[in-house]
């Protein structure tokens, strides 16, 4: 099973839905649409999406039972870059090889593309029917998750932070939306407790193993193929996994993370080997 493949299957399928999701929406200003429409559809691996769909395929054989799911969290992983990129935050000019949002717009605009899209990923999700869903997405991404991580992240510029607290933010920032994605896949595809549980290690594994591949990225990567510039972690003086352990050591705690995955799917046949390849893609891929 290739990675690119399967991102790229499950990509098409999350944005046909999406496509729909938006011409659903009747009265929105024109140009807010607009705007919203370029950051959604800027490109990028859909990997949380890809997550979802995986997760409820892999333990009942069905995947459109996570498609709302998978719009949500595409939604709100888009607005969570729209922001990120503000300069009341990290203040780049770059995403996916295109101006951000701020850019090719402006700052209020931005704004509101964030706001506008989490508001409609929760309306999308409840379109599963599941509350409890609702509720574990909103903490994912909530003050305890993905926001509080941001928020633990720019406290902690110009200070040199330990591993664990290093670990702390990335487990909120990155890894809550990622853990959450397969977690809630698999509760939609109607799991068992063991399998759910099983995916949600799976996920918080890769969680970690994808950001600890972002932080050595932004030190070696190669500005074209990210799409973004390299160094900015620096430049914001921020305690990235490099800075804290070298970049062998670095690459040493993800090659653990993707083998502790790779663990986690052990009690699943080959109907798991879409999740199997994109756990080596991780701290593989150039972008």
């Amino acid at each position: 099973m290739n990675a690119g493949d399967y991102l790229k299957s499950k990509s098409q399928e999350t944005e046909t839905a999406l496509e729909t999701c938006l011409t659903s929406w009747k009265g929105a200003p024109p140009k807010l649409m607009e705007a919203i429409r370029y950051s959604l559809f800027a490109g990028g691996k859909r990997l949380r999406p890809a997550l979802a769909l995986g997760a409820a395929e892999i333990v009942s054989g069905d995947q459109q039972v996570a498609l709302p799911l998978a719009c949500a969290l595409e939604m709100i992983h888009t607005y969570s870059l729209v922001h990120d990129d503000l300069p009341a935050m990290d203040d780049d000019e770059l995403r996916r090889g295109k101006p951000t949002s701020h850019k090719q717009y402006d700052e209020a605009t931005a704004i509101l593309v964030g706001d506008a899209l989490q508001s409609m990923a929760f309306e999308e999700i409840t379109r599963t029917g599941h509350s409890d869903v609702v509720r574990e997405v909103a903490r994912a991404a909530g003050v305890s998750g993905m926001v509080g991580g941001q928020y633990l992240d720019i406290q902690g510029e110009n200070k040199q932070l330990s591993l664990e607290e290093l670990q702390k933010i990335h487990r909120c920032k990155t890894g809550a939306l990622i853990a959450v994605s397969c977690r809630c896949g698999a509760q939609l595809g109607k799991g068992t407790v063991e399998e759910i549980d099983a995916l949600t290690h799976y996920g918080e594994h890769i969680g970690l193993a994808f950001q600890i591949t972002d932080d050595i990225l932004d030190v070696v990567g190669d500005e074209a193929e990210l799409g973004k510039p390299v160094g900015s972690d620096e430049g914001l003086h921020k305690s990235t996994y490099p800075a804290l352990l070298g970049l062998e050591e670095s690459r040493n705690l993800a090659q653990k993370a993707v083998d502790d995955a790779l663990d986690a799917l052990e009690s699943f046949d080959e109907i798991a080997d879409g999740f199997r390849a994109l756990a080596t893609y991780i701290i593989e891929r150039k972008n």
